[in-house]
């Protein structure tokens, strides 16, 4: 990656260990797709129910060349997110998932291209 990891935290605690999980899980989008420019990480706790307890959001900001990949799961109905690292777990997997898509798109326009230089 070009720029390291942005990591921040709002209206929570900062963590080690969080930000260990989440530089795991970089680590991991990193190793599917080599050309991830920068990411910036948000997590937050930004709800407050009386029945309920907080429930976090993880932001996930993804650049790579031609496209910005974010993923912004604000589950307010779901209460596994009421653990943090599940909501980190859901987002990373989304945002793998998006990667993914991109990744085919890339390779199919290069394909393409190259089909098309091959019958010139």
């Amino acid at each position: 990656m070009q720029i390291p990891v942005q990591i921040s935290f709002r209206d929570i605690d900062h963590s080690d260990a969080i930000e260990a999980r989440i530089r795991e899980k970089v680590e991991k989008l990193e190793q599917y797709y080599d050309r991830i420019t920068s990411c910036r990480v948000v997590v937050e706790a930004p709800h407050r129910h009386q029945q309920k307890g907080k429930l976090y959001n993880v932001r996930v900001d993804l650049s790579v060349p031609g496209e910005e990949i974010i993923v912004d799961h604000d589950k307010l109905n779901d209460p596994a997110h009421e653990d943090v690292y599940v909501a980190i777990r859901d987002s990373f997997e989304a945002a793998r998932r998006q990667l993914k898509k991109h990744v085919r798109k890339v390779r199919d326009n290069h394909l393409r291209e190259e089909r098309a230089a091959s019958r010139r």
